[in-house]
């Protein structure tokens, strides 16, 4: 689901996933949304004796198509023992912890995701306002030492936009308000996800909420234009 609205109106509604839900079965929800409400969705199966794990993933559509993505669960461990089979098929698979957990650890991976695509658009937009070529910039600085898989993978968008996106700036933007709302509730400070969360604020009033989290670099360079 894309969001807590989305999830809550296909999960409790009146033909929803848990008014089809019986005792001893379990529901694993994929989604990534706020720990709060995977905790009460679980709540409410428990009381229909029923199980309900988050299991959000780290991965895009090539990884799920290899079977490649990373699968983080929270929940009760014997219904993680039972759906276990059928995460593996997916990927690789590890319970955390208990419910709303899972989206946790999946949160606290996206707000890096997201700060290592600004920080290259940082980086590539200053080499080239140096002189250095954007391609060469590129493809220097992901072969270096900070190219790390997510940022390999998404080099070349940064050279070459997509017209079409598996994961926007939209997307990117709810998952670090999500973050922030957690860390606010945990006491727990989270500067450069706030510093990144005005910039994709910035992105989206500037017309960018379609495209990849990679076009932080165009979003800096309009912004760089403009003084």
């Amino acid at each position: 689901m894309a969001d807590d609205a989305a999830l809550e109106a296909v999960a409790t509604g009146e033909d929803g996933i848990l008014a089809g839900l019986r005792p001893g079965r379990v529901y694993a929800e994929m989604s990534t949304v706020s720990p709060q409400l995977s905790e009460r969705l679980a709540c409410r199966a428990r009381a229909l004796g029923a199980s309900m794990l988050d299991a959000p993933v780290s991965g895009s559509v090539p990884q799920a198509e290899a079977g490649e993505l990373t699968i983080m669960v929270g929940g009760c461990e014997s219904a993680f023992e039972r759906i276990l089979p059928v995460l593996r098929r997916l990927g690789s698979v590890i319970r955390v912890g208990e419910n709303g957990q899972g989206l946790v650890l999946k949160l606290a991976i996206n707000i890096n995701l997201a700060q290592q695509m600004i920080a290259f658009g940082e980086g590539i937009l200053l080499a080239e306002r140096g002189g250095i070529d954007r391609k060469l910039a590129v493809e220097v600085m992901a072969g270096s030492a900070i190219g790390s898989p997510v940022l390999r993978g998404r080099a070349p968008l940064v050279v070459d936009p997509p017209d079409e996106v598996w994961f926007d700036i939209r997307m990117m933007q709810k998952d670090l308000v999500l973050a922030l709302e957690v860390a606010s509730h945990l006491g727990v400070p989270l500067p450069t996800t706030a510093a990144a969360n005005d910039l994709l604020t910035l992105a989206r009033g500037l017309g960018y909420e379609r495209r990849d989290v990679s076009g932080a670099r165009e979003v800096l360079a309009e912004l760089a234009d403009e003084r």
